[in-house]
């Protein structure tokens, strides 16, 4: 299973420019799209997802045209946006199986069965009767996912799953999503770096509509070696050191400030060599972009 995306443009009306030109290759397994918010990850979502048009471009999924054969890949699609709507009175089991009437599955049998079997996939089958307005945060997105597995998708799409969830509740869905991309293509567009380094096998970074870097997140970050350094410098020095260094990232720590810079050589003696995160990679990339501009 492949899908491949080749030139894809969008332009919004008030002349933003979502997408320019992406191009990308997303085999099965987890595929992580990591960018910035704004970056036109949720507008490559949608026209994925078949729920918007593109401008320029061409999307195919083993075969079948995503731009021109919507129905036929609407049947092979599962799609978790960034936000969608729940009835809080009904409960887990009602919606779900509410859903696998919209989706197709019109015998009564069939339908008690497969609802059953994703409640357990998604470990909410304890709470099957319980209205979807008490859970949390991260039960309404494994509830998601299971409506998203209706009908046995070959693609499935999830848009910023993780914001918002505590760290707990994060990694359940990680160790949900791995378990479903065994054997599907999962694509997961985020802004969380943590998100694609921990569960994708590939990636790219996607910045103002155009993709930066693809690969796999282990290479990325040892192509790096050698080239992350970090120093702890006092507040009143950033500004000094954001003029003279290629900084990518800072952050407090105890009353200081921890700086990191991309270099092929040791920026200064203030400077020790860390090991690269991927972090520090997509970080680079995302500057180049912006100097660039």
């Amino acid at each position: 299973m492949k899908l491949s995306i080749n030139g894809l443009s969008k332009t919004y009306s008030n002349g933003t420019q979502a997408l320019k030109s992406v191009t990308l290759e997303i085999p099965t397994g987890m595929f992580g799209l990591l960018g910035p918010n704004g970056a036109g990850k949720s507008t490559l979502m949608r026209i994925i997802a078949t729920l918007q048009e593109a401008d320029e471009g061409s999307i195919n999924l083993n075969g079948l045209d995503v731009l021109k054969e919507k129905k036929q890949v609407r049947q092979l699609l599962g799609y978790l946006p960034q936000t969608f709507g729940l009835y809080p009175d009904m409960t887990a089991e009602e919606m779900l199986d509410h859903f696998a009437t919209l989706k197709g599955i019109h015998r009564a049998g069939e339908r008690k069965a497969a609802v059953k079997a994703l409640l357990e996939q998604t470990n909410l089958y304890h709470v099957r009767a319980k209205k979807l307005g008490t859970f949390s945060g991260g039960m309404k997105q494994r509830f998601g996912i299971a409506q998203a597995l209706l009908g046995n998708p070959k693609l499935i799409i999830v848009d910023e799953p993780t914001a918002g969830l505590d760290p707990s509740e994060r990694q359940r869905f990680h160790n949900l999503l791995s378990e479903i991309g065994e054997n599907i293509i999962v694509i997961l567009s985020t802004h969380i770096v943590e998100d694609v380094s921990d569960i994708c096998a590939h990636m790219a970074i996607i910045h103002e509509g155009e993709v930066l870097l693809t690969g796999n997140p282990l290479e990325l970050i040892q192509a790096a070696n050698g080239k992350v350094w970090q120093a702890m410098i006092e507040k009143s020095e950033v500004a000094q050191y954001q003029q003279a260094y290629n900084l990518i990232s800072s952050r407090l720590y105890a009353g200081k400030v921890i700086v990191k810079a991309y270099s092929e050589s040791r920026p200064s003696e203030a400077f020790q060599a860390v090991a690269p995160e991927l972090e520090d990679v997509y970080f680079t990339h995302i500057k180049e972009k912006d100097l660039a501009a």
